[in-house]
């Protein structure tokens, strides 16, 4: 897996664009969202249409053409170094598409931040851009406006990332041992659902996979691991760290699921990782070449995320 190249960290009074690449954005979170981001001196930009509702499809926040011409004009503004996803839900998949994918890597690297429906844009930004990206809190997600520990994770990897090159989770082996690889990952149902497109590696192999879902039965997490598994997709992964599990059937059952379907993999797997859809959730960079220890539940970046 090849190196990626990292974005530079941000500095106070760095201007910061706020998108919705996904589903429609609750206006009361955005603007709490928002005084979060000047409360640490940043300069936030909402995009034009990030309150915006697709008229006939509401689980969308716009149109596609005005989403994807959100994202794409904030990312080849000179003045903007930094687009902040406002957050998830479902939409990034239809937009990935009709990017300028030439526009915005001539624009430069900068950073992204988001998880899980941009799950496929870190996989397009890594694949089409060759960039670094941030898998965390979404600037009007509850836990980025309420929670003490996501926003100083996401704060300190944005300026001083350097002080998070080890990221503890205080989670536990599934598959004890340690591991060396590049950080990938996101949403299990995403990347599941992202196979055979043209934005998305064609496997995980010598990465360090991370995995998180919402709101899924076991069943379903059952069938989008099988997928990935069917496809090869998992050949030569290195180790897999797994957040969350919010909302979905009792840990037992989806522990018991995950063993099964990762535990052949021959590699480390280490549980309650901390990224996702939880309380207090980290900040992972994707994309960054890393030492996994699954018995002490600790990722150590080889360099920082950001410059």
């Amino acid at each position: 897996m090849k190196d990626l190249l990292r974005p530079s960290r941000l500095a106070p009074g760095a201007r910061v664009a706020v998108v919705a690449p996904s589903g429609p954005v609750p206006e009361e979170r955005l603007r709490a969202g928002l005084d979060v981001l000047r409360g640490w001196d940043l300069d936030p930009v909402p995009a034009p249409h990030v309150l915006a509702r697709h008229r006939d499809l509401p689980h969308l926040a716009g149109t596609d053409a005005e989403r994807a011409a959100d994202l794409q004009n904030a990312w080849c503004d000179p003045s903007v170094d930094a687009v902040l996803c406002a957050r998830g839900g479902y939409g990034a998949q239809r937009i990935a598409d009709l990017l300028d994918w030439d526009a915005m890597r001539a624009a430069g690297p900068k950073v992204l931040v988001g998880f899980s429906d941009v799950t496929a844009l870190h996989e397009a930004f890594a694949t089409r851009l060759g960039l670094v990206t941030l898998h965390g809190p979404m600037a009007a997600g509850v836990d980025f406006v309420r929670n003490a520990r996501a926003q100083a994770h996401l704060r300190a990897t944005l300026f001083a990332p350097e002080t998070v090159r080890t990221i503890g989770s205080g989670g536990t082996a599934l598959v004890p041992g340690r591991a060396r690889g590049v950080t990938l990952g996101g949403c299990l149902c995403l990347l599941a659902a992202e196979l055979g497109g043209p934005h998305t590696r064609p496997s995980a192999g010598g990465g360090l996979l991370c995995l998180e879902d919402v709101g899924e039965e076991t069943y379903r997490l059952d069938r989008y691991l099988t997928q990935l598994l069917r496809a090869d997709w998992l050949e030569g992964v290195r180790g897999v760290l797994l957040g969350s599990w919010e909302l979905c059937e009792a840990y037992d059952r989806v522990r018991a699921l995950l063993v099964d379907r990762l535990g052949g993999l021959g590699v480390p797997v280490v549980e309650d990782f901390g990224f996702g859809h939880c309380e207090g959730a980290l900040t992972i960079p994707f994309g960054v070449r890393a030492e996994l220890d699954a018995d002490a539940g600790i990722l150590t970046l080889d360099e920082p995320a950001l410059r």
